[in-house]
């Protein structure tokens, strides 16, 4: 590295670091205090170090502000959510019924997150054989936007019970661009050291997760 000191990551920053990581949560209750603009921008400013194929940066963040594209949201949402819960038998669909599973009408920052599979950026390096790596690394823009928010305070809640052509429709973006994840933004009304999914009983924790495989 040269004209730029290299830095040194203190054991105290690396605790700080890794009870970030241990702190981010998915969210789904909000307040109604507003986000900065600036630090919108900002987070979406820090997604630009997250890794990418070929260094591609195909990740494009849409704020959606209009009331009327919002409300065309939520009615879809809702129906894609009937439709969720229709797949489940009786033991699970109530449980299902009872989950906080979006925080769209509480949320003040609403975002469409998308792929642009027509970047010519990278010239195609390392997309090939895989060219879903392209929307892997959108994923892992959305992880740097969702810890990054984290550290200001915010909460993230990602929202995938959505049609992707319907998300198209209503935020009328290019065709090129694939829907990744449909972002809740704003502050947290509560705080848990444990995931909402597993407190309300619905899944558990996986040991398998955390296990390293060798071969």
């Amino acid at each position: 590295m040269t004209g730029a000191a290299v830095p040194v990551f203190s054991a105290s920053f690396r605790e700080e670091l890794e009870m970030l990581f241990r702190w981010r949560r998915d969210v789904r209750r909000f307040e109604e205090r507003p986000v900065d603009p600036a630090l919108l921008h900002h987070l979406v400013d820090l997604t630009a170090s997250a890794p990418s194929v070929g260094y591609s940066q195909p990740a494009r963040f849409v704020s959606v502000d209009d009331a009327a594209r919002r409300v065309a949201v939520v009615a879809e949402y809702e129906r894609c959510n009937r439709d969720a819960l229709a797949t489940y038998a009786d033991g699970k669909s109530g449980q299902y019924a009872a989950l906080k599973l979006a925080g769209l009408r509480e949320a003040p920052v609403h975002l469409g997150v998308f792929a642009d599979e027509s970047t010519p950026r990278g010239s195609g390096l390392g997309r090939l054989q895989m060219p879903e790596t392209l929307a892997y690394s959108v994923v892992a823009a959305l992880q740097t936007f969702a810890l990054a928010a984290r550290a200001y305070g915010l909460g993230v809640g990602w929202v995938s019970i959505l049609d992707p052509e319907a998300i198209h429709r209503i935020l009328s973006v290019d065709p090129a661009w694939r829907f990744i994840a449909y972002l809740c933004v704003g502050y947290p009304t509560e705080e848990h050291a444990d995931r909402e999914l597993a407190r309300a009983g619905w899944e558990t924790a996986d040991p398998a997760a955390t296990r390293l495989i060798t071969r």
